[in-house]
């Protein structure tokens, strides 16, 4: 089960744009092991709960189990290859962002990557 773990992507967000992003854990189901991903998108709307929601089904669907541990914004600018991280939600609270940046930092490898805790 644990290789289930390797199969999901450390992040996945939107190619542009200023949107909410949610920072969750994966386990195995009765099980220790587990990692941290980065969720965006502007589809969310206005809730990080949105997000949540479509992130869940695929994960379970490999056995895992998930919890969201917070969430904020990321502005991310493609031309100028940089991503921030900022901000915080209202239901899940605000994103520990320097984990958040660090699994960033593993998927855009050449990014200008940036985190704070204000709010905008």
């Amino acid at each position: 089960m644990a290789d289930a773990l390797g199969k999901v992507p450390d992040a996945e967000v939107d190619p542009e744009g200023t949107f909410k992003y949610i920072l969750v854990r994966i386990k195995v189901k009765d099980g220790t092991e587990y990692k941290d991903i980065v969720r965006g998108t502007k589809s969310a709307g206005q809730y990080h709960n949105h997000i949540f929601e479509k992130v869940t089904p695929p994960i379970t669907a490999l056995g895992l189990e998930c919890n969201c541990l917070g969430g904020g914004k990321i502005e991310h600018n493609s031309k100028d290859k940089r991503l921030r991280v900022f901000g915080e939600s209202t239901g899940y609270g605000k994103a520990d962002h320097s984990v958040s940046a660090e699994k960033l930092k593993s998927v855009f490898k050449d990014y200008e990557i940036t985190w704070s805790d204000d709010k905008e």
